[in-house]
């Protein structure tokens, strides 16, 4: 697809063609309290914020296949040694606090393309002790109905040319139905979940791989924005109720 940039150091992939129609970014939202979202980890690469993480079971994270890979000059995908990878859990400051567990496996989606099936399972050295600050979230049991609300959260910039937030943040956003996305960015894929918003509101850079909830359950998991963060555009994620047989697969749930 023409148009599209990845920026790996921010963590997000930006769709910059297309054209704008309706809502887009955590930007805007609100500081998280501590322990707010237990099941919210970051990624980090060689000991800095890169990405966020849903803790799913003791060993196991899911973030995003983009967070953990790169295209080499002939466009080909590779995934990084899971040596640069560890997650900070247990804190809402992306700094310090909670605990750090280094990654040793990570299993990208093989479907992966064109931001299509953005996912990644990541295994933990050594397990999660469970406490009121870290928990695993479910898996998400059923599509989400258009127009409900899901929650976001994430250590991401809180605008397009600003800086990543150092404390956890969260915002509202709304399920959009396919014709919704496919009138508004193009994207009519039953794999992604398209959450829309108001202007300065929803995903941005950092966000990427973080959780979308929906009731208790995690129901997306942060791919891409449109055209930059805040924008009027729906913002992608990966449809995790899509995914399940794959995620199950590959952990151990």
């Amino acid at each position: 697809m023409s148009g599209i940039s990845f920026l790996f150091c921010l963590g997000l992939i930006v769709w910059a063609n297309a054209k704008p129609q309706t809502s887009g970014r955590i930007v805007g939202g609100e500081y998280a309290v501590e322990g707010a979202f237990p099941y919210q980890a970051s990624l980090r690469y060689d000991g800095s914020h890169l990405c966020g993480a849903s803790i799913i079971s003791r060993r196991y994270m899911l973030s995003a296949a983009h967070c953990v890979g790169d295209e080499d000059d002939e466009g080909n995908y590779f995934v990084y040694a899971a040596e640069h990878f560890s997650i900070r859990a247990g804190s809402s400051n992306r700094l310090l606090g909670g605990v750090v567990k280094k990654v040793i496996k990570i299993v990208v989606n093989e479907n992966y393309a064109n931001f299509l099936h953005d996912l990644a399972v990541l295994t933990l050295e050594t397990p999660l002790i469970y406490s009121n600050n870290i928990q695993p979230i479910p898996l998400a049991s059923a599509e989400v109905p258009t127009g409900d609300n899901v929650i976001i959260s994430g250590w991401g910039y809180t605008a397009t040319n600003a800086y990543a937030s150092n404390k956890l943040k969260w915002n509202t956003v709304q399920t959009l139905s396919r014709l919704s996305c496919l009138t508004t960015i193009g994207m009519a894929s039953d794999a992604v979940l398209c959450l829309g918003h108001s202007v300065d509101n929803g995903a941005c850079f950092g966000d990427s791989g973080g959780p979308a909830a929906y009731q208790g359950e995690l129901v997306g998991v942060a791919s891409f924005v449109v055209g930059g963060c805040g924008t009027s555009n729906p913002d992608g994620y990966a449809k995790v109720f899509k995914h399940l047989d794959w995620i199950k697969e590959h952990s151990d749930l």
